[in-house]
């Protein structure tokens, strides 16, 4: 093991936790569920299930920049994001940060009604709409693929007594694997645990989560996005976006860097050192 891949190893993993934090405010119901927040209580189940092996830290809507500055985004492996009444509020120049960084392998975990931030948007290139009904359902987390990662120590089915209901047809690209599927008691199914790869990142979209049910309290929703969070971390050397290369037959390992596909001056130089 080289020297870079020990430290990562022994290194806890960085994660900083993002929520909206605006129903906790406005809503007496939901603020009584959540008293510290929502994010709070998601930064609680990974430090419960992962103890020494994350360091964990929160970041909301109303922090300047949206607590998700370069420098700390930079010292992130793993970002959670909840987001539902103000979307819109989310300034574009920090979603165009946070995609980049996805881009150069930050890992993202997407909670709930964050399908519709226009981060994830951004990430999918879909409208990522569903079908949805709050009436207080009971939903099945069905484990459909029970040698994934985020899979483990889950039980099947995975029992919320109580949670809004999401439905197909959800408008989401093919998973690149899909970990959970929900049922309802309507009858309704939804893809529920969904793993996306996108450049160097690695995204995980889990969608029990409503902040009108005590569902981050849940010990099993606690250990998927703490799973999640493990799954989803990568241990490049590096944060950097795929690279375009040219190379010469026979040269495996070195190549002609460019910014894009018609960049001459680059074209122009010889293989690099």
């Amino acid at each position: 093991m080289s020297e870079f891949a020990s430290e990562r190893a022994q290194r806890p993993i960085r994660v900083t936790v993002w929520g909206e934090n605006r129903h906790e405010q406005l809503e007496e119901k939901v603020a009584k569920i959540y008293p510290h927040g929502m994010h709070a209580a998601v930064a609680e189940g990974i430090t419960e299930n992962l103890g020494r092996g994350a360091r964990v830290r929160t970041a909301t809507l109303d922090d300047p920049e949206h607590g998700l500055t370069e420098e700390v985004l930079a010292e992130t492996d793993v970002l959670t994001w909840w987001g539902h009444a103000a979307h819109a509020e989310v300034a574009d120049e920090v979603v165009e940060r946070v995609h980049r960084h996805v881009l150069e392998g930050l890992g993202l975990v997407v909670l709930h009604s964050g399908h519709w931030s226009k981060l994830f948007m951004k990430l999918m290139g879909t409208t990522c709409t569903l079908r949805w009904r709050s009436e207080h359902d009971r939903e099945l987390v069905w484990t459909v693929d029970p040698t994934h990662p985020i899979a483990r120590g889950i039980p099947h089915p995975m029992i919320i007594e109580e949670d809004e209901m999401y439905g197909e047809f959800f408008d989401i690209p093919a998973p690149d694997e899909l970990v959970f599927l929900s049922t309802f008691s309507g009858g309704e199914v939804f893809r529920s645990g969904c793993c996306f790869r996108r450049g160097h990142g690695k995204i995980f979209y889990f969608r029990p989560g409503d902040q009108d049910y005590p569902t981050y309290h849940h010990e099993g929703v606690r250990r998927v996005i703490a799973n999640a969070v493990e799954w989803a971390k990568t241990d490049r050397p590096e944060r950097t976006l795929p690279t375009l290369l040219r190379y010469e037959t026979g040269d495996f390992y070195r190549g002609r860097g460019y910014t894009g596909p018609m960049d001459n001056q680059a074209a122009a130089q010889g293989p690099q050192a």
